[in-house]
């Protein structure tokens, strides 16, 4: 029996991930509006200045573009060097692309630590493990939201690496700089979005 290629079996659990969403979408209550959202939040017109201005600091003093799915390979190639070191320095990224704390990994942290310290003044420091509105949705079950956290986790960082570049590589830095395939990918970020959360708050 002839074996498919490894990109068509991954992409075929890929396309099974995706078809779990609409089940667990009718579990939910039909009751809450997703749109109507009461907590505090920041202005989208300061935020989005902020971040046109961070990208192009980070480009004058680094000459490096914002983008966060590296990290992830980052920490996936450290965590292979302690568990099967021989196996991670034989695959292609890691001899082009050698796993360690850098640039991009102390980005993603200071994004964390920038968001804790943004949620601070407006009272968002809840320590909650389930969100207002996921709760409403779906309940209280810590084990279904982390299953969706790291279900969905798993699919972004196979489309931002099977794309190229996230949604801050692609939607900030990329189309920053007018690249056409950031502009497609950008795009499909938003129809893909917009889809996956009809179905999971039917908005």
């Amino acid at each position: 029996m002839t074996r498919l290629p490894a990109s068509v079996r991954h992409s075929a659990w890929v396309a099974l991930l995706l078809l779990a969403v609409p089940a667990a979408a009718v579990a939910a209550d039909p009751a809450v509006d997703a749109r109507n959202y009461a907590g505090p939040a920041w202005s989208p017109y300061l935020v989005g200045a902020g971040i046109g201005v961070l990208a192009w600091a980070t480009f004058y003093f680094s000459d490096k573009p914002i983008g966060a799915s590296s990290f992830y390979a980052s920490v996936a190639g450290l965590i292979g060097k302690l568990v099967a070191p021989r196996r991670t320095e034989s695959l292609d990224y890691f001899k082009d692309n050698a796993p360690r704390v850098n640039w991009g990994f102390m980005f993603v942290v200071a994004a964390v630590l920038g968001a804790a310290a943004a949620a601070w003044p407006v009272g968002e420091q809840t320590n909650r493990w389930i969100p207002e509105m996921w709760h409403a949705r779906f309940g209280e079950s810590i084990a279904l939201r982390g299953a969706f956290a790291f279900v969905g986790g798993g699919l972004m960082a196979f489309g931002a690496r099977l794309a190229g570049g996230c949604t801050s590589g692609h939607g900030i830095s990329g189309t920053l700089q007018l690249n056409v395939a950031s502009w497609i990918a950008v795009i499909c970020f938003f129809i893909g979005g917009a889809f996956v959360a009809a179905l999971l708050f039917r908005t």
